[in-house]
């Protein structure tokens, strides 16, 4: 089976992840970050705002547009109200990122089934699958970023400008400033270029790095002329909307310098191999390409860098950092592939047998999660749990028994069956678990009648209605309904408490509505998604 994957390396990346999460990912409840996207995707569709981009009708210009405009396309074809269709050109995006590691690896010069390994370890890599959901603006600005750079390094590596990849190169860069604006020109391509230089020295004349810097100016330029044309169109706005984001940069969020020193952590399930892979005196003498192997080092220790400088500091932001990451961790996976069953050292094979041992524990232990858990398990999702706890309980059998013989590439390949398996398989049974108090906001019986809002109104609840929830409240004041009849929606304040509405309307508390699918004991239940809804009558 290994042998197949590797001879279709490409189209193994690609059906990897929609395998894994092309059909089931819309177990997962829509972020707050997705909703703004998708609500400002159904906005072009429906009010034609494909330039001056809004958000439940008003101005939304703290990203660009083409991630909404290719969610637009897709809720275009299958439809606004199918996560699972608005979430897959994030997936593509996904797919795109291993596939660009893969061919970047080969561009390095490394072996067909190494590199393969590297597309694979990004792909698996926690918050780079967890950022298609969480913030999918960045899968795209970094997604096509990467395929830049792929483009500039055989620019870099040739010496010369052919003409397809300068054209490429310019898209894609486009493609990324157009996404995010100058995100990842910071965290990605300016770390990739210092870390080339260290590694592999630049070569050209200088004619040759004029037409370069004249083509990231190109593509800079290409990708930013949606920020020229709102700045045009809509100038007060626009301005307010930049001096709030460039001021979070300093004042939100503020971290310390070292607040990034744990990022190998959000690798997920590769944290003790990003670690070793990180020791450059131990695996330099190890590795099967000491040049590319600096490469990735320097990239990922230059992206880390610069990401510290900026005080504003998410966890999240580290997801570029995993792609040279996937490609250091690579180096030292293919070296317990060669020679692991030579090594003796117990310091050198302890860390091995740990992880993948509680990997493989993990797999075999997953049928005891029904001692710990409030899912019934009943019908359909009996058989889910059937069939998923069988097949991870015979993964890590398979896991222990190739741990004993020390074949490490049938381990690896069996952790990437076991990631499989969890997106495509379990990832469903998390669907069944619903809080008793959930009632979504899509539920309700409008009876032709305008909804409004009072105070805050999450972005998730917003896409969750499927259309706009205006807002009454102002600056000034209270903006009164044209309407005789209509529903009020709020989050915190009672409207009855308020004397300009109380002495004209008849109010009438009609239901809550509950978008958490978490107890309210949890940590993942928030506030912000639940909302009362009132009936106003004029008197």
């Amino acid at each position: 089976m290994i042998k197949y994957i590797e001879k279709y390396p490409i189209l193994s990346l690609l059906l990897f992840v929609l395998v894994m999460l092309g059909f089931t990912i819309d177990a997962i409840p829509v972020t707050i970050m997705e909703a703004r996207n998708f609500i400002s995707a159904r906005e072009m569709l429906t009010d034609d705002s494909w330039i001056l981009t809004t958000m439940n009708g008003e101005a939304r210009y703290q990203k660009p547009p083409l991630p909404t405009w290719i969610t637009a396309a897709f809720g275009f074809i299958f439809g606004l109200k199918s996560v699972l269709a608005l979430r897959w050109p994030a997936l593509l995006f996904l797919a795109s990122i291993g596939i660009s590691t893969y061919l970047l690896s080969k561009k390095l010069e490394l072996s067909k089934p190494h590199s393969l390994i590297n597309g694979f370890i990004v792909l698996t890599s926690f918050y780079v699958i967890g950022i298609t959901i969480e913030a999918p603006w960045d899968i795209y600005t970094h997604g096509f970023m990467l395929m830049a750079l792929l483009q500039l390094f055989q620019l870099f590596d040739k010496a010369k400008t052919p003409i397809l990849h300068s054209l490429l190169f310019v898209a894609f860069l486009a493609g990324s400033v157009l996404s995010k604006g100058p995100v990842s020109l910071y965290v990605l391509f300016l770390p990739f270029v210092i870390a080339y230089g260290i590694a592999f020295k630049f070569k050209g004349s200088f004619l040759h790095f004029l037409k370069l810097i004249s083509l990231l100016v190109f593509g800079i330029v290409l990708g930013g002329w949606w920020y020229f044309h709102v700045r045009v169109a809509d100038p007060e706005t626009f301005t307010a909307i930049t001096q709030r984001e460039t001021s979070n940069w300093s004042s939100y969020n503020v971290r310390p310098f070292y607040y990034y020193w744990s990022f190998f952590v959000q690798s997920g399930l590769w944290t003790i191999p990003a670690l070793i892979s990180l020791i450059y005196p131990y695996l330099k003498t190890r590795v099967s390409n000491l040049k590319a192997y600096r490469f990735s080092f320097f990239w990922t220790i230059l992206a880390v860098i610069l990401l510290s400088i900026i005080p504003e500091k998410k966890s999240r932001y580290l997801m570029p950092v995993l792609i040279p990451l996937a490609i250091n961790i690579g180096f030292y996976i293919e070296f317990l592939i060669r020679e692991f069953k030579n090594i003796k050292a117990k310091k050198e094979t302890v860390p091995v047998y740990f992880l993948f041992g509680l990997i493989a524990l993990i797999a075999s232990l997953f049928w005891s999660v029904v001692f710990f858990s409030n899912i019934e398990l009943t019908g359909l999702v009996l058989i889910r749990f059937i069939i998923t706890a069988s097949v991870l309980l015979g993964i890590g059998i398979l896991t222990f028994k190739s741990l004993k013989e020390k074949n490490i590439k049938t381990v690896f390949y069996l952790v990437i069956v076991f990631m499989l398996t969890i997106g495509f398989v379990a990832l469903p049974i998390a669907k069944t678990y619903v809080q008793a108090d959930y009632k979504p906001v899509s539920e309700l019986n409008i009876e032709n009648l305008k909804v409004y809002s009072l105070d805050y109104v999450a972005p998730e609840v917003i896409y969750n209605y499927g259309n706009k929830i205006p807002s009454i409240k102002t600056v000034e004041g209270y903006l009164i309904p044209e309407q005789k009849e209509f529903y009020l929606m709020t989050s915190k304040v009672n409207p009855e408490t308020i004397s300009q509405f109380s002495s004209l309307y008849n109010i009438t508390y009609l239901e809550t509505y509950d978008l958490n699918t978490s107890s309210k004991d949890t940590r993942g239940y928030k506030t912000r998604l639940v909302n009362k809804l009132y009936k106003f009558t004029r008197k």
